[in-house]
C-alpha cells in the first residue's frame, strides 16, 4: 500500500484540501493512505486556528485524510525552514510515508527539487553570505543569491507561498522519500476570494469569525465546528504582554534578532490594537508575518532555548479504520516515541514532557481565543478522533 504524506495547517479543512488529497490518490494506481502533519492550535501566520485541533482533525478524515499527527506549536508557528523541517521529521519518524505530496502555484517538482539542492548546497551559503543586506529582508536575500546560482525564472518561484513552502519541505526529503506536486487549484494562499469551487481560507476564516456561515456551506462542512477562535479576544493581554516586558525578556524569544524586539516593545506602547501593532514593527526589514510571530511568542511566552533541535515524539491527534492499520505497521518500526493517549507521554524522556507541557500551556491560552472562554485541561482530556 502507497502511503502519503501531507503537511497541512486545515486552518480550515476545505474544498482544496479535498482536491489534493483526491488528485494526490488518482496519481498511483494502487491503493493509498494519506498520514497528514497537521499544525495544532496555533498556526504559521502568528495567530490561533480559527477552531481547535481535534475539529480540524475531524474535518481532515472526513475530507479524505486516513491518520493526522500533531505539528507541536514550536514549529507549527515558525517560518518556512523551520516549519517544513519539524514536519518532515515526523513524517521521516513514522517509517510508513515513502512518498511526500504537497501543493505548488507551479506544479512541477523538478524546479523545485533544483531549488531545494541549490539551497542546501555551500555554494549557496557562501552566494547568500555576499548578498546580505541591513535594509534588506531574509528572503530578498535568499531570492536573490538563488537568481545568481539557477537564473531568474527559478529563483521567481520564491515569490509565491506553496512553491516556496513546497521547496523547504523537499530541503529535508530523506533519501528513501519520493514526493509529488500537485497544482494548486482556486484562490491564492491569503487572498480573500474564492474561483473556481476553490475559497482560500483566509476568506472561510473572515466567514466563520464574522457569523456568515451561509458563505461556508459550499466549501465545508460544519457540523463539528462550533463558535470559531479569533484572537481579538486575547488583544489586550497580547499587548500589555508586551508593555510588561523588558528587552532582555523580548529578546530571548526566537527569531528576535535584529532589532526587532525592540521596535516591537516599542509600538506596543503606542497602541491597543494587534493590527496597528504589526504594522508600526514592520518595515522592509522585517515582514508581516515574522512581526506577528515574534509578538504571538511574546503572548505564549515561548523561549528561544524551550525548542528542541527535532521533535521528541509523534502525537495522534486521529484515525479511521485505515489510519489504524497503519499505527499498528508504525509502533513497529517508528524512529521516535508513539502516543496516542495523553497519558502515554509520562512514559518519555524528560525532553518530551517538557514540550507536552508547553503545549498544554499553549492550549489553555488558546482556550480563552472564544467568546465563551473553553476550560483548562484540554490536552488532558481530549482523546483522538475516531472515525469509524
Amino acid at each position: 500500500m502507497k502511503t502519503i504524506g501531507i503537511v497541512a495547517e486545515y486552518n480550515p479543512f476545505h474544498t482544496g484540501h479535498a482536491f489534493h488529497i483526491a488528485a494526490t490518490r488518482r496519481l498511483f494506481q494502487e491503493e493509498t493512505a494519506v498520514v497528514a502533519v497537521m499544525s495544532g492550535n496555533w498556526v504559521q501566520r502568528g495567530e490561533c486556528a480559527v477552531t481547535d485541533k481535534w475539529v480540524r482533525t475531524g474535518m481532515a478524515l472526513d475530507g479524505g485524510a486516513d491518520l493526522v499527527l500533531e505539528l507541536p506549536t514550536v514549529w507549527s508557528t515558525a517560518s518556512a525552514e523551520r516549519f517544513a523541517s519539524g514536519a518532515m521529521a515526523i513524517l521521516s519518524a513514522t517509517g510508513v510515508v515513502d512518498t511526500l505530496s504537497f501543493g505548488s502555484e507551479c506544479g512541477d517538482i523538478a524546479p523545485l527539487l533544483a531549488l531545494a539542492h541549490c539551497l542546501n548546497s555551500p555554494e549557496f551559503s557562501q552566494t547568500l553570505r555576499r548578498e546580505l543586506r541591513p535594509q534588506r529582508s531574509f528572503a530578498q536575500c535568499r531570492r536573490q543569491a538563488a537568481a545568481q546560482l539557477l537564473g531568474e525564472q527559478t529563483a521567481a518561484l520564491l515569490d509565491t507561498p506553496n512553491n516556496n513552502l513546497g521547496t523547504e519541505y523537499l530541503r529535508f526529503l530523506p533519501p528513501n522519500m519520493e514526493a509529488v506536486t500537485i497544482p494548486r487549484q482556486g484562490a491564492g494562499h491569503d487572498s480573500v476570494a474564492e474561483r473556481d469551487g476553490f475559497p482560500s481560507a483566509s476568506l472561510l476564516r473572515q466567514h466563520l469569525r464574522s457569523g456568515d456561515v451561509t458563505s461556508i456551506f459550499p466549501f465545508q462542512h460544519l457540523s463539528q465546528m462550533g463558535e470559531p477562535a479569533d484572537m481579538q479576544w486575547l488583544e489586550r493581554t497580547l499587548i500589555a504582554r508586551l508593555r510588561t516586558m523588558t528587552l532582555e525578556e523580548a529578546e530571548s524569544l526566537p527569531d528576535s534578532g535584529d532589532g526587532l524586539a525592540a521596535r516591537l516593545l516599542s509600538a506596543a506602547r503606542q497602541t491597543a490594537s494587534l493590527e496597528e501593532l504589526y504594522t508600526l514593527t514592520k518595515t522592509r526589514t522585517y515582514t508581516h508575518a515574522r512581526v506577528r510571530r515574534l509578538a504571538l511568542y511574546a503572548l505564549l511566552g515561548l523561549k528561544k532555548q524551550d525548542i528542541p533541535p527535532a521533535p521528541p515524539y509523534i502525537r495522534v491527534l486521529g484515525f479511521n479504520q485505515r489510519g489504524q492499520q497503519i499505527l499498528k505497521k508504525m509502533n513497529a518500526i517508528t524512529t521516535l516515541p508513539l502516543f496516542v493517549k495523553p497519558a502515554h507521554i509520562r512514559h518519555y524522556s524528560l525532553q518530551a514532557q517538557t514540550l507536552f507541557a508547553l503545549e498544554e500551556r499553549f492550549t489553555d491560552l488558546f482556550s480563552l481565543c472564544f467568546a465563551s472562554p473553553q476550560p483548562c485541561g484540554l490536552e488532558w482530556t481530549s482523546g483522538p478522533v475516531i472515525l469509524k
